[in-house]
């Protein structure tokens, strides 16, 4: 753009867009005040206020929080500032995490019977006739029972 040409000037400003204001609403789309309330907003007097003055409270922390507070602080500087070369040198230990020989005839023995149940064949058994070795009395024997 160049300024040194004021009709370019003119012809980009009237280019851009400017925001316009919404018109205010009528007068008759505005709350209406019932009367009661305008007679007392209309008589108010501002010398029958009286005068207050503001108190700021400032809530200060308790004891106990001042005291977390100091912890916390004090334990974010020693890990800001802890050396490493402080530290002791360690070996590890590796140890054998497989089973002894034990745990594995235990385990073996184990799955033997598992397997051995999962895999029965009931076709191999001989047929069996149940004999009641213990029958319930009959009536007489009851009633007898009752007598004595």
């Amino acid at each position: 753009m160049d300024w040194s040409r004021p009709s370019q000037c003119i012809d980009q400003m009237s280019s851009c867009a400017v925001p316009v204001a919404p018109a205010p609403p009528a007068l008759k789309d505005l709350p209406k005040v019932a009367g009661d309330l305008k007679s007392e907003l209309e008589g108010f007097s501002s010398s029958k206020l009286k005068n207050a003055e503001t108190q700021e409270k400032i809530v200060l922390p308790s004891a106990e929080d001042l005291a977390a507070e100091k912890t916390e602080k004090a334990l974010i500087e020693g890990i800001a500032k802890f050396d490493p070369a402080k530290l002791k040198h360690t070996e590890t230990q590796e140890k054998n995490p497989l089973p002894d020989k034990d745990v594995i005839e235990q385990e073996k023995a184990q799955s033997n019977l598992l397997s051995g149940i999962e895999n029965f064949d009931s076709t191999k058994l001989k047929h069996a006739e149940t004999q009641e070795k213990n029958p319930l009395p009959t009536k007489e024997v009851i009633d007898q029972e009752k007598s004595a």
